[in-house]
Formats: C-alpha cells, structure tokens, sequence
C-alpha cells in the first residue's frame, strides 16, 4: 500500500524586525521617563534635618555638608557627606540618611564639654575632649565643668588635660570648679584646681585621674583645705584666721 505523503509546513517566519522595534520603543520610553524624572522636583531634596547638635549651629553642618534644598537627591552617597562632616574638629562621628523622595536626615555627634574657659573677646567657649574650643551660646548652657584658666591657647599640656578630663565620670568633674597651669621643674604639667567644696589641689595632668579616688576621699572627710597630689599625698586644712584662707575662700565664692 502507498502511504500518504505528510503535507510539509513552510517554517514559520521569525519576526526579528517586530522585536527589535519593541526593544528600541522600550528603551526610548525609559530615556523619556528618565529625563522627566530627574527634570521634576521628585528628584530634588526638599527637606534636611539635623540633630544631635550642642555647639555647632545647624547652619554650620548644612554648610560643611554641602547640601541645600533643590539639590540633586541623586547626586551624593550618604558615606560622601559622612566624611565632609568627620573633618570638622567638633564632631566626632556622623551619620546620613537620604529617605526618598527628597528627604536628608543628619545626626552629629560633637566630642563631649570637658570644660569651659573666656576668651580674649569675653565669650564663654567650651572645651572639647580633644581640645577643640567652641563658642558655647545655647539658651541651656549651663556651667557644669570646671573653667580653665590661664592656658596659653596651643597648650600641648592644655590638650593633654581635656583628654584626662574626658576619662571622669560627670559626677566628680562637675566638682572641679577652675584648673590652672602650675608648672614646676620637676612637674612641668603640674596644675593648681579649686573645687566646689573649697579645697585647693595640686597635682599633676599625668596622674590626675590615678589621684581622683584619693581626692574624694578626702573631700568627704575632711574640712575644706589644701590638698598635694603629686609623688606624695598630703592634706592641710585651713587656718580659721590666716589671710591663705580668706584669700581662698574669697576666690572660690567668685566661681
């Protein structure tokens, strides 16, 4: 028997031309929606915050950041704002937050007040735990470190002091009302401290905060009087009716 012969199909034509036009109509379509975009005020900052602040003004951080409102949302990273703040001496650490659309968030973190002290001009500036000084004029500021007096203002000793001062607890530095440089031959980082309490101290930037437990002790026991912290401890209270001590007690009712 003759068997049928199979009817041959002709190949489907493949239609290449059709879906490259598609690919080229895609691609014009996101180029259009790109150009609109970035044209629009979606693709600008509209909004940037600041927070964890004490001393440095908002403007300040905006400025050193470089970032204002109608900028490109786009056109920075946050780690390329995080290094612009980390120059500033104030500031510690930084972080930055882009929150689409348009939203910048800010937080600084300033080296903590060790301390305050005038200058030349009269203004209360604060010193910072790595010596930096900034104007201190906040509606809260509120004296709770002790002043530093009669440092020349590149001190490296001055400097050495801010970082032992930043290493005690707020409740003991509160009562350190004014430190002074004393130097001596044999300790050229000796300083002179009036406390709250009406004592006078000497002792030495080196072993300041080995001696503070020593310091507490005697404060809470003992009368108000001088007290020597150096390679040795010694306590002197004060005589009821010697001039040192009128003297004293007038210096400390004016801190």
């Amino acid at each position: 028997m003759r068997q049928p012969m199979p009817v041959l199909r002709e190949p489907a034509v493949k239609r290449r031309g059709s879906r490259r036009l598609k690919a080229i109509l895609l691609l014009l379509f996101i180029v259009v929606l790109s150009v609109l975009f970035f044209n629009s005020s979606i693709s600008e900052v509209s909004t940037v915050t600041v927070s964890g602040q004490r001393f440095v003004s908002e403007d300040s951080i905006r400025k050193l950041a470089g970032i204002s409102i109608g900028d490109a949302f786009f056109g920075f990273t946050e780690r390329s704002i995080e290094n612009k703040l980390r120059t500033s001496k104030s500031i510690e650490e930084a972080s930055v937050t882009k929150v689409f659309p348009g939203e910048v968030r800010i937080k600084v973190q300033e080296y903590a007040a060790v301390g305050y002290e005038l200058s030349t001009e009269g203004e209360i500036m604060a010193i910072l735990s790595n010596g930096t000084s900034v104007a201190a004029t906040n509606a809260d500021f509120v004296v709770d470190k002790p002043l530093l007096s009669g440092w020349k203002k590149d001190d490296p000793i001055k400097t050495a002091l801010t970082k032992q001062l930043a290493l005690i607890p707020a409740q003991q530095l509160s009562d350190l009302s004014e430190i002074r440089p004393d130097p001596s031959n044999a300790y050229p980082d000796r300083i002179r401290i009036y406390t709250r309490t009406r004592f006078e101290v000497i002792t030495a930037v080196s072993v300041l905060k080995d001696k503070l437990d020593t310091l507490n002790a005697v404060t809470e026991t003992q009368q108000p009087g001088k007290v020597t912290m150096l390679l040795a401890d010694t306590y002197e209270p004060y005589l009821a009716d010697s001039s040192e001590n009128m003297e004293t007690l007038e210096k400390e009712s004016t801190q």
